[in-house]
């Protein structure tokens, strides 16, 4: 059969792959194991955070599905950093696992263009320097695209304690053969590592005697055209921790731990370490606070988040009933670490297709990064580049200037990954302007031009955007006799004034355009400084570096500048100017040499 894109993996990131290339108007076939685990949330049933969330609002502004998702699925949202800067402030919901996965499923349902199929990919058809399609156990399928989208499943190995087995998790096999093909590739490969917590039953946890921690009143709302009416029943989460007594217990079985026992060789998450990366981490540390979040409402499955392990199941139940109301508490599944294989991301452009072989994009785990959101935010850009390929139109590569989607990006194509890679806004040089409230009006223009807008969406926008300005318009003229004949706007500045002291004279009546307009005002000379850093960069940006550019063709840089250049291979002045070791005057002579062979390039064209 015969595609525009292919899609192989039904996770986060292939999901929003095959919604984009679907919205962008390719024809696509999203190839999974199970259609039943489509938007399965395999780790905790959670949503944004500081960082992840700025993601899933720039996904939101682009069409995407996961603040539609989590809108419907969040049973407890709240607004972390409230008492902090614009920046800073972001949006996470607990999410029902079920209801997740449905809405996931029913938006995908509802995409023309999309054929969901039941099957393990085995195979790559190349020919000519490029992918053709893929073969897996259930037949061939032709594309002009390719993305994988393969999580923790390419030789994924779990572990927990001494005892191993194939898997990306829980009852889902490995693909071993794609891992296989991948590899023979000759892409630069590696291990990484990622853990869970066993997952507990909640008619077993003594809550009377922790910590309850409700979700915030009013609520959040993470889509832009969301609403919280349309929030499901709303749940509290609890707050307990460890003990010295469980940490001796891990302390002294540390040794069984794959990590530890060096049967494990993977790098795991830095930021989101397991419970034996603790102990072992901080040993002057006598507790680290657990959250007891549930998974849905119609389950008692409890997650209990920050107690990732892989200690043998007997060392699990034995430190787990030392957790002050987890006494008697019930382990439903034990946790688990996984071993996968990544490729360096710096073998992508910042498009996300691979620079060894055309066609064939990378987006999520396979990247080498950890998390839904990022996962997601991939896969977004992954699927419009896909489906533009397809049509021959110029590839999307987002700009660390406009979005945390292109930060990640960057960051990954640019300096590659050591850890599994997660999102926070001190990666963002301009956060100031990268604020979760203002992602409709910095993207969805230009995903309205890529098609991944519907008419819908763009009027809400549009009326959004109006509104806006009409009011920045409005308190720029309004004087307030009040306040010494000062302007709205000027008063708006102060740190000590906001939209709600305007009294009578606020006309907003919506969150998110009072906190756009507080920090818009706000934040005005800082976010003037930083545009005019943004535009800079922008124009570097723009100044492409070809993937066959000859470094040494370039006279006076030094060898260390020509090995770092030789080896990450920038896409561009902006991207090489950000590796260590690049001089200020081996980059003005690059950008010398490049732009000489635009011109050449551009002048020999009939």
């Amino acid at each position: 059969m015969r595609f525009d894109v292919v899609v192989v993996g039904g996770g986060h990131a292939g999901c929003e792959a095959a919604a984009a290339g679907a919205r962008a108007g390719a024809r696509v076939l999203l190839l999974t194991h199970s259609a039943g685990a489509i938007g399965r949330m395999s780790c905790n049933p959670a949503i944004g955070g500081v960082g992840k969330g700025h993601l899933v609002k720039e996904i939101d502004a682009c069409g995407g599905m996961m603040a539609l998702a989590a809108d419907d699925a969040g049973i407890q949202f709240r607004r972390l950093n409230a008492s902090r800067g614009a920046a800073v402030r972001a949006t996470r919901a607990q999410a029902d696992r079920e209801l997740y996965r449905a809405s996931v499923a029913r938006r995908l349902r509802e995409c023309k263009n999309i054929t969901i199929a039941e099957g393990a990919a085995e195979d790559l058809i190349v020919g000519g320097g490029k992918v053709c399609g893929v073969v897996a156990d259930i037949g061939e399928f032709r594309a002009r695209a390719v993305i994988i989208t393969a999580g923790t499943f390419l030789g994924g190995v779990m572990h927990i304690g001494g005892d191993k087995q194939e898997g990306g998790r829980i009852g889902a096999p490995s693909s071993v053969r794609l891992a296989a093909r991948l590899r023979a590739l000759e892409l630069p490969v590696g291990r990484l590592k990622t853990g869970t917590p066993p997952r507990l039953d909640g008619g077993t946890i003594d809550f009377s005697s922790l910590e309850k921690q409700p979700g915030d009143n009013p609520r959040p709302v993470f889509s832009f055209v969301g609403s919280a009416e349309n929030h499901p029943a709303q749940l509290p989460c609890y707050i307990t921790q460890t003990t010295s007594e469980v940490h001796d217990i891990v302390r002294a079985n540390i040794n069984k731990s794959p990590v530890f026992s060096g049967a494990i060789d993977g790098v795991g998450p830095r930021y989101c370490p397991s419970i034996e990366d603790k102990v072992a981490r901080f040993p002057q540390r006598d507790s680290h606070r657990v959250f007891l979040e549930p998974e849905g409402l119609q389950t008692n499955v409890v997650y209990p988040n920050g107690i990732s392990t892989s200690l043998p199941a007997q060392v699990q139940e034995e430190f787990v009933r030392r957790i002050p109301g987890l006494q008697n508490a019930r382990i439903l599944q034990h946790g688990y670490a996984v071993e996968y294989d990544y490729f360096d991301p710096r073998a992508l452009s910042p498009t996300l297709q691979t620079r060894a072989l055309a066609g064939l994009f990378f987006a999520g785990q396979i990247n080498g990064t950890t998390g839904y959101e990022e996962a997601a935010a991939q896969g977004l850009i992954a699927g419009v580049n896909a489906a533009r390929l397809t049509r021959e139109l110029p590839l999307y590569s987002p700009s660390r200037a406009d979005s945390y989607i292109g930060v990640m990006i960057d960051d990954l194509s640019a300096r590659g990954v050591i850890e599994p890679y997660r999102m926070f806004t001190s990666r963002a040089e301009f956060r100031l302007s990268l604020r979760e409230d203002n992602a409709d009006l910095r993207l969805t223009e230009t995903a309205r031009k890529m098609n991944l807008i519907d008419d819908n969406r763009w009027r809400v926008f549009c009326a959004r955007r109006g509104r806006l300005a009409k009011e920045e318009s409005r308190l720029h003229n309004l004087r307030r006799e009040q306040d010494g004949g000062k302007t709205a706007a000027q008063m708006l500045t102060s740190p000590d004034f906001d939209y709600a002291a305007l009294g009578d004279d606020a006309m907003l009546t919506d969150a998110r355009d009072i906190a756009e307009t507080e920090a818009r005002f706000r934040y005005a000379g800082y976010i003037a400084r930083q545009q005019t850093r943004a535009a800079k960069q922008q124009t570097e940006e723009a100044l492409a570096i070809p993937d066959d550019f000859d470094y040494q063709s370039v006279g006076g840089i030094s060898a260390e500048c020509l090995e770092t250049l030789m080896r990450h291979r920038p896409a561009s002045i902006s991207q090489a100017r950000r590796l260590g070791g690049v001089t200020d005057a081996a980059l003005s002579l690059l950008a010398v040499r490049v732009a000489q062979r635009a011109r050449a390039q551009t002048s020999a064209r009939p």
